[in-house]
C-alpha cells in the first residue's frame, strides 16, 4: 500500500470525522416528520437489486431532477462530468468519442481504437469502443457510478470503475413519460417512452425515442460564412419486448439505433498566450477562422440488439445476456484551429479525418446466482467478448491509411457473500480473464508489420461490511484489477510505427461509510481510498513530433476521498452535495515524453529535449470536484412552484503528461437553474431553465503540437421545458 503522507492523513481525518458525526447524529433524538426522510435508492452494483446503503462499494446514483436538468439543453453523455464525486469526462472528438476518468484514472488517447480503464455499461451490456461509449442515453431510470476496480463481476475488466446506465423497462402497467425543451441556438430536445402490456401477464413492450437538435451558430470568419458550424442532430430509438410465458421464465429483447449528424470538436488556434492558461483576445465563442471549408463535420450511425433471458430454478436464477452492436461513421477536424493567416502564428495547416467502418461487437454473458434468503449468497458465470473494425485515417497531405483491429476476450468469475451475523457480512470475488488484440494494415502508403498482444490475469476482491446500527455502517475493501495490453496504430498513417503497451494491474484499498441520520433526514456516504498501479498505460499525445503513442510508466500511485450527501431540510427543501479529492502521481524516474511546440514546459528535460514526467499528476485527473444541488418548492393548489439549481466545480487538472504554464485548468465551474410549476396530481411540469447560466468559457482540452490551440465547454442555453408522466 502506498505510504500515507500528510494529505492522506488529512483525508482519513475528514472521513473519520464524518463517521463520528454520523454516529453522533444517529444518536440524536428524531425531530422531524416522517415525510422528511430521504428516499431509498436501489442499485445493482453487485448485479443484484440492493439498497445503496447495504453495498460495500463506493457508488453514486444519479437520477430524478438532477438527471433531467443535466440533459435539458441537448447535451450528450459528457454532461455527466463532475456530476458525481470522482467522475470526470472530456473529448477532443465532439459527441462521438468520450473519455472517462474515475478517481483520476483514465486515458487521454484520442484514437478510435483507444482502450479505457473506465467501462460504460448500458442495460447490462458493456460498450467497449469509444464510439459505442457515446451511445445516446434516453428514457433513463438512473445512472450508477461505481468507483474503483470492478474486476470481478462486470464485462471487461476495469481498473478505474464503471458508469452504468439503466433504462426504463417494460411493465404490465401502462406507463409513459416525455420531456421536451426549446432554447437558445434553436436547441430542441425530445426524450420519451411509453409501454405496457400487449398480452396481459405474457407480453409487455416499451418504445423510447430521442431527438436532439441545435442550429449551427458559430461563424467562420475566414470563409465569411455565418452560422457555419456548432450544430447537431441526434436521433435514437429503442424498442423493448418482455416475454413472461411462465412464472419462472422471462425474456427481455432490446433493439435500438442512433443517427448523429453534427459538428466535431471546435478547435481554436492560439487562444492561449505563452506563459498563461487564460483565454485571450483571439477567443470568441461565436467565431472561428477555418480554412477547412467543410467546417468540422461529424456523422455516425449505429444499431444493436440484445436478449436478456432469465430462468428461476427455485433457489438459483440463471441469466443469459447476448448482445450485438454495430456502428460506422467519421469526424473531420481543422486541427490547427485556424488558417494560413492566423489567428496568431500557425507553423503549418493540419486537417485530419478519422472514421470507423463496420464495427461489430458480440458479447455473451451467462451467470447463475443464488436466490434465497439465507446467510450465504453467491453467483458464478462466464463472459465472452469479440469485436472487429476498420479505422481509416486521412491526413490529407499523404494517402489515407486503413487499419483493422480485432479483440477477443473471455472470462470466468464468481462471488460469494456470507452474513456472519446481523451486523457483519463478508464478500469475496475472483475472476480469470484472457485478452487478445491484433492489428494489421489493410491499405495505405506505410506497409507496417502486424501487431499482436495478449495476456491473462486473475483479479479478485475482498470486503467486510459492518452495521454499527440500523442507520450507520462501515466497510473495508481491497481489490485488484487488470486492463489488458493495448495497440495504438494511428501513427502509421503519418509514417511512423505502431505502438503498444503491456497490461496494467491495480491494487486498491478502500474504507467506507454508509449512513442515514437524524431520522433518515440526512444521507451521508463516504470513502477514502489508495491505489497503486503497476505498468500504467498512458498515451503520449501530441508534442512537437505530433504523435499519439502508447507507453507504460513503471508505476502510478493515488489516494483520496469521496463524499456523497443528501439533506431533506424540510419536505419542500432538499439539497445534495458531493466532493472528491484525488492525489495522483506518476512514479517513473526515466519516463520522458515529447513536449509542446509553443508552450512553456515546467518539467526538467532530458538530453533529447523531452520532459521527464516523474511525480506529475495523471492527465485529466482533477485534484478535486464539488457538486451541489438545491430544490425548493412552494405548494399551490394541486401542485407546487419550484426552483432547482445545480453547480459543479473542478480543481487543478493537468491536460497532458508533461506540465506547462499553459495547458492546465483550475477552479472551473458551471451551473444551471430551473424555475417552474409542477402539477403533482396530473404528473406534469412546465419550467424555464438555463444551462451554464453564467456563460463560463472553460477549457476542456488542447492541441499542443502546432500552436496554443484549445477547445471549450458548451455555451449558455436558456429555454423552456415540459415534462409529463402517466
Amino acid at each position: 500500500m502506498p505510504k500515507i503522507n500528510r494529505s492522506l492523513r488529512h483525508a482519513l481525518t475528514v472521513s473519520c470525522g464524518a463517521a463520528a458525526l454520523a454516529s453522533a447524529l444517529a444518536a440524536a433524538p428524531a425531530a422531524f416528520a416522517q415525510d422528511t426522510k430521504v428516499g431509498e435508492v436501489i442499485i445493482t452494483a453487485q448485479k443484484r437489486s440492493e439498497n445503496l446503503q447495504d453495498v460495500p462499494v463506493s457508488v453514486a446514483a444519479i437520477g430524478g431532477e438532477k438527471l433531467q436538468a443535466t440533459f435539458a439543453a441537448g447535451d450528450d453523455i459528457l454532461a455527466l462530468s463532475a456530476k458525481a464525486p470522482g467522475l470526470y469526462a472530456e473529448s477532443s472528438n465532439g459527441r462521438a468519442a468520450p473519455r472517462f476518468y474515475i478517481r483520476g484514472l483514465g486515458n487521454a488517447d484520442f484514437d478510435l481504437a483507444a482502450s479505457q480503464p473506465v467501462s460504460i455499461i448500458q442495460d447490462e451490456v458493456v460498450l467497449e469502443n469509444v464510439v459505442l461509449k457515446s451511445s445516446p442515453i434516453y428514457d433513463l431510470d438512473h445512472v450508477e457510478v461505481l468507483r474503483g476496480p470492478q474486476g470481478t463481476l462486470f464485462g471487461r475488466n476495469t481498473t478505474a470503475g464503471i458508469v452504468k446506465f439503466d433504462t426504463v423497462k417494460p411493465s404490465e402497467e401502462l406507463k409513459g413519460r416525455l420531456a421536451a425543451s426549446y432554447g437558445s441556438f434553436g436547441t430542441f430536445t425530445f426524450d420519451g417512452g411509453v409501454g405496457g402490456a400487449l398480452v396481459p401477464g405474457k407480453v409487455a413492450a416499451r418504445a423510447s425515442v430521442l431527438y436532439q437538435h441545435r442550429n449551427d451558430w458559430i461563424d467562420n470568419t475566414y470563409t465569411k460564412e455565418n452560422n457555419a458550424l456548432g450544430g447537431f442532430n441526434e436521433k435514437a430509438a429503442r424498442l423493448q419486448l418482455l416475454f413472461t410465458p411462465t412464472e419462472k421464465l422471462s425474456a427481455l429483447f432490446n433493439v435500438h439505433g442512433r443517427d448523429l449528424d453534427g459538428t466535431a470538436a471546435v478547435f481554436r488556434a492560439n487562444v492561449l498566450t505563452k506563459g498563461s492558461n487564460k483565454l485571450n483576445s483571439n477567443y470568441d465563442r461565436d467565431k472561428v477562422a477555418y480554412d477547412n471549408t467543410a467546417n468540422n463535420p461529424q456523422k455516425y450511425k449505429g444499431y444493436g440488439a440484445s436478449a436478456n433471458i432469465e430462468y428461476d430454478f427455485d433457489g438459483a436464477k440463471l441469466t443469459s445476456i447476448t448482445a450485438y452492436e454495430n456502428t460506422h461513421g467519421y469526424s473531420l477536424g481543422d486541427i490547427d484551429g485556424g488558417n494560413p493567416t492566423g489567428p496568431g502564428f500557425i507553423p503549418f495547416q493540419s486537417n485530419t479525418q478519422d472514421g470507423i467502418k463496420n464495427l461489430f461487437q458480440w458479447t455473451q454473458e451467462v451467470r447463475l446466482a443464488s436466490d434465497t434468503d439465507g446467510p450465504l449468497s453467491w453467483q458464478v458465470g462466464g463472459f465472452y467478448f469479440d469485436t472487429k473494425y476498420d479505422i481509416r485515417t486521412d491526413p490529407f497531405f499523404m494517402p489515407a491509411t486503413t487499419l483493422r483491429q480485432k479483440n477477443k476476450a473471455w472470462a470466468v468469475f464468481g462471488q460469494a457473500s456470507y452474513a456472519v451475523n446481523d451486523q457483519l457480512t463478508l464478500t469475496g470475488g475472483l475472476r480469470y480473464t484472457d485478452d487478445d488484440k491484433d492489428m494489421n494494415v489493410v491499405s495505405g502508403p506505410n506497409p507496417a508489420p502486424s501487431v499482436s498482444v495478449s495476456d491473462s490475469q486473475v483479479s479478485w476482491d475482498l470486503s467486510a461490511f459492518y452495521k454499527i446500527d440500523e442507520d450507520v455502517s462501515v466497510y473495508a475493501k481491497v481489490a485488484s484489477g487488470f486492463r489488458g495490453p493495448s495497440i495504438q496504430g494511428r501513427d502509421i498513417a503519418f509514417g511512423s510505427p505502431a505502438s503498444s503497451a503491456k497490461s496494467e494491474t491495480i491494487m486498491s484499498y478502500e474504507l467506507g461509510l454508509k449512513s442515514e441520520l437524524m431520522d433518515r433526514r440526512v444521507r451521508l456516504n463516504g470513502a477514502v481510498f489508495a491505489y497503486t498501479i503497476d505498468d500504467p498505460q498512458f498515451s503520449a499525445v501530441g508534442g512537437g513530433s505530433n504523435s499519439n503513442r502508447l507507453i507504460n510508466a513503471k508505476k502510478g500511485e493515488a489516494y483520496g476521498l469521496e463524499l456523497d450527501s443528501e439533506f431533506v431540510i424540510t419536505p419542500n427543501f432538499v439539497v445534495t452535495a458531493g466532493y472528491s479529492y484525488a492525489h495522483t502521481k506518476i512514479k517513473d524516474s526515466t519516463l520522458a515524453v515529447a513536449t509542446c511546440a509553443a508552450c512553456t514546459v515546467t518539467d526538467p528535460l532530458n538530453a533529447a529535449g523531452q520532459a521527464l514526467v516523474n511525480g506529475n499528476p495523471f492527465p485529466n485527473a482533477p485534484k478535486y470536484t464539488f457538486d451541489f444541488t438545491a430544490r425548493y418548492a412552494y405548494p399551490v393548489a394541486s401542485g407546487e412552484l419550484f426552483a432547482f439549481t445545480d453547480w459543479k466545480v473542478q480543481g487543478y487538472t493537468n491536460i497532458f503528461l508533461y506540465q506547462s504554464k499553459e495547458f492546465y485548468t483550475k477552479g472551473d465551474f458551471e451551473g444551471g437553474l430551473k424555475l417552474g410549476y409542477a402539477n403533482k396530481e396530473g404528473g406534469w411540469e412546465v419550467a424555464a431553465f438555463a444551462r451554464n447560466i453564467t456563460n463560463e468559457s472553460n477549457i476542456k482540452g488542447a492541441i499542443d503540437f502546432n500552436n496554443l490551440t484549445a477547445f471549450v465547454n458548451e455555451p449558455r442555453v436558456i429555454g423552456v421545458s415540459v415534462d409529463a408522466r402517466f
